[in-house]
Formats: structure tokens, sequence, C-alpha cells
């Protein structure tokens, strides 16, 4: 039977840093490096999977800003990696001239710090100063410094600001919007900040003007300046939970105006429109419907909407990406995606619809970058399980050119992507995704299953060489569950399986591995699951609940604790998600999802890799350490891998990143098909 822990006797877990958890953590790391990373085989995957991270003609994706593309790039020569831009008519070349803006592997041997490259607001429309934004070895918390993008330089004596989790945007060339940690008081519940302030450069930042202010329990507030020529405006918004939040018009006089959208909408201003996504119906429109109003006159009170975008049983809104003159619509229908253009009509409140382009079944396509301030440009990346990506240029109404082709990693011959549906206990009709070999000529074989099932996350079709050489070459067969929680057919595929209703993602889960099954692609013995994240509860409930079912199971980065997660950095912003531990109405349903609460000595579970980061400042790593004490305590066989590093992604370079896929799949093929682990990688 299930034992509820009153009392936790692994709290000193949660001390990150602590000299004794360290150390505990140190005794787990040897134990899985000798399980997984000593034997024959390890060190050739790991540069395998090395090689595609770090490979020379991976496509570098870019940003447009201004007359210049801006990518980031790391590879075996520069590990913490280069910012970089170049023009467009070199980017067309096979070698591309980059001028190199930033060099972060230099930047950390000068400063002796482990500096993660975590991205820059560049002012727009000058595109001359940068706010670059530079992680300490992986958290979410950065260091944000100005940069001078004609000289390559740190700005001397510009804006500058310490560690924390800042969000800091431009409003002209002096003056930012600023929310971070100003001491006590000035942060929400979850960590984020909880004040919008006005700072002009020159000033000291503790006298920046406070211009917004939410409530400590709120997740977060930000500002921001709309920089359009002809429409320039200040907004500010509130997000009491992780799926809701109110956004204002910021007055040039500092009074507020409410656009009075509902409370779980999401909304913004783009030139004359008011664009809205809804979750829930709203003015006789259903939830998951784009809605376009006049920007000033729903500001008067008109609510005549123009539709973009109606969802069926099918087909779900994936996002949407504005040109000059035109939106690009991106629509899943069974999760495999497409576009089409929006132009507005001559005829007020219409807009034409026309394809982009065709594209493969089983696939996925996506607006990769446009310039909405002067050109119908657009960038455009199609990919498959099976098919390495292929990056379109194009202006709307010309033929796309083919810019850049990603090599294929791995051997696809006698590989197919399918797509079945499986029936989950309550009827729902639940997609997923096989690729691998034809099992009816081959048999059932080893087989790892990912799933993630919240936040209104999608998983889409994707290209992965390191998947490709680490399971798919050597017989393995990948999978994809579309499971309740996340958005694959909108918003009420989430909310499905929102607070007390998370089970449904786990019987999702559990639905598709019986249906793989049954239809022979493997048997449970040769079935392991992986998830990260949110993913990584997904896991848990499959340790607990449906330990039948597997042969191996993997957790990464895992939300495990359902009883404490508020309490652990910032666990507050998910309440929405999962609700509350400390309301009683929600605590007995927290306690029977929570599986670090649900482990039990009598049970018979399945071998569980454990994966996290100390520098993790998200899903704190006490998650994972303390299941793989309490898994140790019961007998159960169990390995913990925590990198120093890396934040929430558990790799803050390709050399952890191949590491941690190779103990992965080591750890995978040793526990579901041990005949056939590759011995040479």
């Amino acid at each position: 039977m299930r034992r509820v822990i009153d009392n936790d006797p692994y709290l000193w877990l949660e001390d990150v840093e602590s000299d004794a958890a360290l150390a505990w953590v140190a005794e787990r790391n040897a134990e899985t490096a000798a399980a997984l990373a000593a034997g024959p085989g390890f060190a050739s995957l790991k540069q395998r999977l090395r090689d595609v991270l770090d490979a020379s003609d991976r496509i570098p994706y870019t940003r447009r800003r201004g007359a210049f593309l801006y990518n980031f790039w790391r590879d075996a020569e520069h590990v913490r990696g280069v910012w970089r831009r170049t023009t467009l008519e070199q980017y067309r070349e096979e070698t591309p001239d980059w001028e190199i803006l930033l060099d972060i592997d230099a930047l950390a041997a000068a400063e002796d710090e482990k500096w993660i490259w975590a991205g820059a607001m560049v002012r727009r429309p000058e595109y001359d100063r940068a706010l670059v934004c530079l992680s300490r070895d992986g958290g979410d918390a950065v260091a944000v410094r100005e940069f001078d993008l004609a000289t390559r330089t740190f700005v001397e004596g510009g804006f500058r600001v310490s560690e924390a989790k800042t969000q800091i945007r431009w409003i002209d060339a002096d003056t930012v919007f600023i929310g971070t940690d100003f001491g006590p008081g000035s942060l929400t519940d979850a960590g984020y900040p909880r004040t919008v302030r006005s700072w002009r450069r020159g000033t000291p930042l503790e006298q920046a003007t406070v211009v917004f202010e939410g409530d400590a329990r709120d997740v977060s507030v930000s500002g921001w300046h709309d920089a359009t020529p002809g429409f320039e405006r200040d907004f500010v918004s509130r997000s009491p939970d992780f799926h809701s939040s109110e956004l204002y018009l910021l007055a040039p006089d500092s009074s507020l105006v409410r656009i009075d959208v509902p409370d779980d909408a999401r909304a913004y201003a783009h030139r004359e429109h008011l664009i809205v996504t809804l979750k829930s119906a709203w003015l006789g429109h259903p939830a998951g419907s784009l809605l376009a109003f006049g920007f000033d006159a729903f500001l008067a009170g008109d609510r005549t909407a123009q539709v973009l975008f109606t969802p069926d049983e099918r087909t779900a809104l994936a996002g949407h990406t504005w040109t000059r003159n035109h939106l690009l619509l991106e629509t899943m229908r069974d999760v495999s995606t497409r576009i089409e253009v929006l132009t507005p009509a001559p005829a007020p409140g219409t807009w034409e619809r026309t394809p982009l382009a065709a594209v493969p079944a089983l696939s996925a396509v996506s607006v990769v970058d446009t310039d909405a301030d002067t050109s119908d440009e657009y960038f455009m990346d199609v990919s498959g399980f099976l098919q390495p990506a292929t990056l379109h240029h194009g202006r709307i109404g010309a033929e796309p050119e083919i810019l850049k082709q990603a090599p294929s990693h791995f051997d696809t011959a006698g590989l197919a992507a399918r797509q079945y549906f499986a029936t989950s206990q309550d009827g729902t009709r639940v997609p997923y995704f096989v690729i691998g070999p034809d099992h009816a000529a081959t048999g059932p074989g080893p087989a790892l299953l990912y799933g993630y099932g919240g936040f209104e996350v999608s998983l889409t079709p994707f290209y992965s060489g390191v998947t490709g050489r680490a399971w798919l070459e050597h017989g393995g067969t990948y999978v994809i569950a579309n499971i309740r929680g996340g958005g694959e057919y909108g918003p009420g595929w989430h909310r499905a399986a929102l607070g007390a209703d998370r089970p449904r993602a786990f019987e999702d889960f559990a639905a598709v591995a019986a249906d793989l099954v049954a239809r022979g692609v493997t048997t449970p013995a040769m079935l392991g699951a992986a998830g990260g994240s949110n993913g990584g509860l997904l896991m848990g409930a499959m340790v607990t609940r449906y330990p039948h079912l597997f042969g191996a199971i993997v957790a990464q980065v895992p939300l495990l604790d359902m009883l404490r997660f508020h309490e652990l950095l910032a666990g507050a912003s998910w309440i929405a998600e999962y609700g509350d531990p400390d309301r009683e109405a929600d605590r007995p349903h927290l306690a029977d999802l929570s599986p670090y609460h649900r482990l039990s000595a009598d049970q018979t579970y399945p071998p569980v890799l454990l994966t996290t980061s100390t520098r993790d400042d998200r899903v704190h790593p006490g998650h994972a350490r303390k299941a793989a004490a309490r898994l140790r305590e019961l007998g159960h066989q169990v390995l913990l891998h925590e990198n120093t590093g890396g934040g929430h992604a558990g790799a803050g370079d390709n050399e952890q990143a191949a590491h941690n896929s190779a103990l992965m799949h080591t750890f995978l093929w040793g526990h579901l098909a041990p005949q056939e682990r590759p011995a040479t990688g």
C-alpha cells in the first residue's frame, strides 16, 4: 500500500549547495558513471552524438534585425558559442562570412565565469544597441549588459543589471522598462518581478520609477514598448497565475487603460489591430479561436470581431506570425501542421486566405522569422521525423527559394513514420507517432515512448539526429504520445488534464503504451519511457501507477514532490496547472498525484534513471534527489545523474548534452534489450 510521508526525511537534499547534499550527489554520480559510462561503447556513442550537435553543416537559424541576420552558434571550436551576424546575400552562400559580435568562450575565460548565452534584446528600429543576457552556468537568472553593435563592445557606463530573473525592454535610446530584484518585496512568491519600472540612462537602478505594480501572489508583471513606426505605444501586463493575464495600455500621463478581454485570453496590439487568442468561449466564438478587432474601436467599446481562425474537433491553432502586410497562420490537424496566408481584404472586416506551401504528411512546418516592420519576407522551416530540415526563404506572392538543407545524420533505410490512435480509459481518442521499422515484418522490438502532457505544449513532428543515432539506427522504435494536458487539439485538450484531472494525462500515456503492445510494436519488458520537467511528473506517475507497462523509465529534471513544489524556486507559478498544496480543497488530489509520496516498498518498479542539474533554478533539483533517495531506501533500482551546471535544460553545452543523452540511451538499451545494446555506439 502507498505510504504518505508525513515527516520528510530527505528535506536536507533541498539545500542545493550544502556540503552534505553535494557529497551525496557526488556518490550517486559516481554510481551512475560506473554503471553506464564505464562500459564498452559509451565513449563512442557519446562522440557520435557530440558530432551531431557540433556538426558544421547544421542550419544556422537566424533572426533578421534590420539589414543583418543574427545567429547564435555553438560547435566544437566554440563550446559556449558566438553571437554573430551576416547579410542575406552572404547567408545564401554555402559558407557565409560571419561577423563575430560576442565570443562567449572568450568572455567566460576573461572573467573566470561559466557564462551561458541567454539571448539579447536589440533596440528597434535603429538596431544599434542590445541588452545582452548572460546566465551563470545555465540558470534562468541572468546578468544584463548593454552592448554596442557597431563597436562590438559592452557600453562603458551603460545599462547593467546583476544576476536576477530580470525582464528588461527598450523604450528609447536612453530608457528601458525593467523588472528585477530590487530587494525585499520586489519579487512575487514565484521569484519573478512584481514591479515594472522606468529606468533612465545615467541614473542609479534603485531610483528607477515604478510605473506598475502587481501582487506578491501573482506569477509576474512585465512592461514593453511597441516601437512600430506610427503605432508607438507602451503596455504593461500582470499575470495572476500561469494561465491568466491582464493587459493595460500605459497612457502618456501614466494612467492605465485595461484591454478588456477575458483573463485567460492572450491579446496584443499589432499596428491598427488588437489580436486575441481565446482559451474559453467569448462573444459567441469558441475556445481556440483567433480574433482581430480594430484597436482604437475596441477601446471605444466596439466588440465586432474579425474571425481569423475557428477550431474544429480535429484542428487547432498552432501559432501566427506577421509580415508587413500579411498574417501567416499556423494550424494543426491531427498534429500535422500547415500554413495559410491571411491578407486584409479591401472590404472592411474581411480577410483573404491562401495556402503558403504544401507540406508532406506527418511533417511540421514553422515560420522561423519575418520582417514585420518593412517587408513581406519570411523564413520557413519544414522537417519530419525522417526528413532533415529544409529552410525556405520567400516573400508573400512569390515562389520561395531553398536557402539551407540540413544533412541526414542517421540511416533511415527500413524506417517509416506512422500515426496511430489509442483509446484512453474514458474513451478519448489519443494520437501518437511511431517512428521505426515495420513491426509486422520484424516482430516486437525495443521502443522508447516520450510524452509531456501539460501547459498546452504540443509535440509535433521533428527530426533528431541524436535520437536517430542513439536509438533508431540500432533497431529501436521511437514513439511520441500526444496526450491531454498538451495543446494538440486546443485549449480543451489542455484543460481536460488540469488540477485534479491530471490523471487523464497519465491514463492517455498508459493507453498508448498498452496500444503499442497490442499492435505488436513492443512488449512491456522492451518498452521504455522518458520525459522531462512536467514530463518528469508524467514519468513519476508511470513508475508508481503503471509499473507493469514498462521495462525502464527516465525522468529528466523532473517535478515529483507535489506537496512542496510551490515552496521550491519557481514552483508557485504552476499552481494554476496543478493546484495549491496549501488549499484544503487541493491537497488531497495533489497528495494522490505526487509520485514522491506514492513510492512504496511493496510494489515492483522498473529500473529508473533520474537526471537533474544543480543549477536548475526552475524545477528544484531536490525533486530528483529526494525521489532517488526514497527509491534507494525502499530497495528499488535507481540511478541519479546530476550535472553541476546546465540549468533547466540539464546541459550548458554540447559536451554535457551528448553525455546526458549517452547516459540515457545506454541505460535504456541495457534494460530493454541488453543483447542488442550497441557495442561500438
